[in-house]
């Protein structure tokens, strides 16, 4: 089965709920802020809590598109844009798919090597007219498609001054988040063992260190997706392109359900089912993965011309930024995995 078309014609939105459960037990550990710890929040129905965020989930499907062993996009996305960054030596540093702000990456836009100035500067040259008055958001459009076709579903901020004032931005046509309801806070803790010297400055790592942390069980968790459609034809790109963003996104999708959803040590959750059946428009079905790769290649080819693969050089030392001063804390009694959340919000 593949993509219903005619059904899509007549919504604007792609909306998922996906049930999920964790893999092994009950518990699991939601992502944590910094001074704020779990999300929990409370609705009509109870006690709700965040399990994954937007920003996060944005990085999880991306990274679905990634082959980390090659360094590349996986072989069905061959023949899309994005923007590749490598040493002097042409060993691999980073990629436009791989940088949470994308395009913006500064390996990209702050990158002093001649590779990267002649770029921005034919970055310069196609956005040029946007410098003043209301923003061309076809031409913006083209031009991502072009050199990044990503921040045309995950979004971007191109927020460097030389780029039409910073004011260049493109919000995510495809989000989601993972929630939880009917939660309860299941304690859980540990301690960091030294058998060396147990009683040592544990502000320098010596030491044994005791922690808590709050796991949490529920009654219900849920992966909720929206694929604004309406934004993908906003964007003025034609039917063939449009139709590969839906594919690119449903496939990024389709994925992320048929992988591991192992979002932290203690946090590996599955799907309850595999037949996933959209909200909106009501009885519209994810197709299968295979079916989704066939029919991507085939749109990726037929927009093949419209994108282009370009690869800049990072000459500039990686340096460290300079400490800031502050006061010593004690270890922190609250574990939690850091990373789930960069990302702009865009």
């Amino acid at each position: 089965m593949t993509v219903d078309w005619t059904t899509l014609a007549t919504t604007t939105r792609i909306l998922f709920t996906v049930p999920l459960r964790p893999l092994q037990g009950a518990r699991f550990q939601p992502t944590g802020f910094p001074s704020l710890g779990p999300a929990v929040y409370e609705t009509q129905e109870g006690t709700r809590l965040l399990v994954e965020s937007t920003q996060s989930m944005a990085n999880r499907l991306e990274a679905t598109c990634w082959d980390f062993s090659k360094n590349e996009p996986i072989e069905v996305l061959r023949g899309i844009s994005h923007v590749t960054v490598r040493r002097p030596d042409k060993s691999f540093l980073t990629d436009s798919m791989l940088e949470a702000h994308r395009l913006n990456s500064p390996y990209i836009l702050e990158n002093r090597d001649k590779t990267a100035q002649d770029f921005l500067a034919e970055l310069k040259k196609k956005l040029g007219t946007l410098e003043k008055g209301p923003i061309d958001r076809a031409l913006l459009a083209r031009t991502l498609l072009e050199y990044d076709v990503g921040s045309l579903i995950h979004g971007v901020f191109l927020a460097k001054s030389d780029l039409a004032g910073g004011r260049l931005r493109v919000t995510r046509a495809l989000s989601a988040f993972i929630d939880a309801s009917g939660v309860r806070v299941a304690p859980a803790g540990g301690v960091k063992n030294d058998h060396v010297n147990p009683e040592g400055d544990t502000a320098k790592g010596f030491g044994n260190v005791p922690f808590s942390r709050d796991e949490f069980t529920a009654e219900r968790i849920d992966l909720f997706v929206n694929l604004d459609l309406a934004q993908i034809r906003g964007y003025g790109l034609g039917e063939k392109v449009e139709r590969m963003l839906v594919l690119l996104a449903l496939h990024r999708v389709r994925k992320l359900l048929d992988g591991d959803l192992r979002l932290r040590t203690a946090c590996d959750l599955e799907v309850v089912d595999r037949e996933i059946v959209a909200e909106r428009p009501r009885g519209f079905v994810l197709p299968a993965l295979r079916a989704l790769e066939d029919a991507l290649r085939e749109a990726i080819q037929s927009c093949k011309a419209d994108m282009h693969h370009r690869t800049l050089v990072f000459a500039d030392e990686l340096k460290a930024a300079k400490p800031k001063k502050s006061a010593t804390k004690e270890p922190t009694t609250q574990q939690s995995e850091p990373g789930d959340d960069a990302e702009d919000d865009t």
